[in-house]
């Protein structure tokens, strides 16, 4: 689907695509939903607010509850799209728009994640190194990248940099 999923592809092509990801899941996303529900529900019977400096299991419910709001999110964000896809122009915009919206897509294969079988028409020809590929989306992604973009040298990419920000501890709501 990916390998189907270009700039060039029509509007009608990509509604298609997501149509296609939406029947996907069904089954699965509602599923999924549902599992973090229970994981939420099953730290609930957990909870205590005996010390309310520090609470790790309410930490956990706030965060499961909020993945179970997302993934429902989800469901009803795909089935707009499909509908809004229809109405994209066809032809490609000027490029100088294109940097006002950032770039999503990560280039990590849906087959590193689901599994070659799943998404068998977009493995990668025999040039490409998924893994390579993996690196160099998360270098590209990474805080210091444009550190070591700017200084490419073997000691900038083996260690971050002497002025690098402390490790960030997991937000809590």
């Amino acid at each position: 689907m990916i390998a189907r999923l270009t700039e060039t592809a029509t509007p009608h092509e990509v509604a298609g695509i997501i149509k296609e990801v939406n029947g996907a899941l069904v089954g699965a996303f509602p599923q999924l939903t549902e599992l973090v529900a229970a994981a939420a529900d099953w730290t609930r019977a957990r909870l205590t607010f005996e010390d309310p400096h520090h609470n790790p299991t309410f930490d956990t419910w706030t965060r499961l509850a909020a993945a179970t709001r997302l993934l429902r999110d989800v469901q009803e964000e795909l089935e707009v799209a499909e509908d809004m896809v229809a109405a994209c122009p066809a032809e490609l915009s000027d490029p100088k728009y294109r940097d006002e919206v950032p770039v999503l897509r990560t280039r990590e294969l849906l087959s590193d994640a689901l599994g070659d079988d799943v998404v068998a028409d977009t493995k990668p020809s025999a040039a490409q190194n998924p893994g390579a590929d993996r690196q160099r989306a998360a270098r590209a992604s990474s805080p210091h990248a444009a550190t070591r973009r700017a200084t490419p040298s073997a000691d900038a990419m083996s260690e971050p940099p002497a002025t690098a920000p402390p490790p960030r501890s997991p937000r809590t709501r």
